[in-house]
């Protein structure tokens, strides 16, 4: 998420009442999560073990429960809860505004677009030409759906990410500033559910066709022409590379990449990034030919016990 304007580091440690290490003039340009932070950036860390990642990350503002050596060019917001303080600084930038109807006119919505009845569209949404809004789809705030784009009916776009940071308290949920992207061409199922980011994009790449009831994760990215059938669900901050193919319930674990060009079979489980141009199955999944020997080879169990009890018996 990249502020509306540049801020100073004083500016943003007034707003979550914290101090700071750098120049009170620091230059500030916006927040993101770690895996898409770029220069100007804010990123939060709150546990020693991440410390290293995010001062060595492309971020140059880190947002931090502890005062620790500023690396150089670098600037430090020490907070004695990062995650909290993250979440006002969302709020503050990206704060909630309701809707309740589809006020077309608020929006930029090309002349060609079909927005049908009971679809409720959000603030700032973007909508390109000949795409087709069905009925009772929710497109949250922000949103940007290009050209000859076709939602159907109840899917939602822009549900807030699935991420929690657990308290003795309960859980408190990191707030979503982000949008949903979905590019040319792109045609989404019955039931789909598409996460925004929580500071950065989730994306629909162009050509991407859906099925009924996937579910896409927070800050994930599809490449071009991705096929994903019915009851597929992807956590958050995936990338997923061009003309791959995902058969029905896979499930897909977060922060991973499929290669280009990947076939994964249905109900696999996917647990590990996977490489491009190979097919997959299984839980946890693998390519055909690893599986297969595999399953040879647990075939050949029963046979080599009973050698074993033969020979005890021997």
């Amino acid at each position: 998420m990249k502020f509306p304007k540049p801020h100073t580091l004083k500016e943003i440690a007034t707003i979550i009442s914290c101090d700071f290490v750098g120049a009170s003039d620091f230059p500030v340009l916006g927040m993101n999560e770690i895996h898409v932070v770029t220069p100007g950036d804010i990123v939060f860390v709150d546990h020693p073990k991440y410390y290293d990642k995010a001062l060595e990350s492309a971020a140059t503002v880190v947002l931090i429960n502890k005062k620790v050596e500023c690396p150089e060019g670098k600037a430090l917001l020490i907070s004695d809860d990062p995650f909290r303080d993250f979440n006002k600084l969302t709020s503050y930038f990206k704060p909630f505004t309701a809707f309740a109807k589809a006020e077309l006119s608020k929006n930029s919505i090309h002349k060609s677009a079909i927005v049908h009845p009971n679809a409720v569209i959000g603030n700032n949404v973007k909508i390109g030409a000949n795409s087709i809004i069905h009925a009772n789809v929710v497109v949250g705030d922000d949103c940007i759906i290009g050209n000859n784009v076709i939602v159907q009916s109840g899917t939602v776009l822009g549900g807030n990410a699935f991420y929690y940071k657990k308290r003795e308290s309960g859980y408190d949920r990191l707030l979503s500033g982000g949008r949903v992207v979905l590019e040319d061409e792109v045609d989404l199922g019955v039931n789909c559910t598409i996460d925004r980011g929580v500071t950065g994009d989730t994306i629909i790449g162009k050509g991407s066709k859906l099925d009924n009831q996937v579910q896409i994760g927070h800050d994930t990215v599809l490449g071009q022409r991705v096929l994903i059938a019915s009851q597929t669900g992807i956590a958050g901050c995936v990338v997923v590379g061009d003309d791959v193919t995902i058969w029905g319930q896979v499930g897909i674990t977060s922060g991973i990449t499929i290669g280009d060009r990947a076939v994964i079979s249905a109900k696999a489980g996917v647990s590990k990034s996977l490489e491009g141009d190979k097919s997959y199955f299984g839980i946890p999944a693998d390519d055909f030919r690893s599986k297969y020997k595999e399953i040879a080879s647990i075939r050949k169990i029963p046979e080599l016990i009973k050698r074993l009890d033969d020979f005890a018996k021997d």
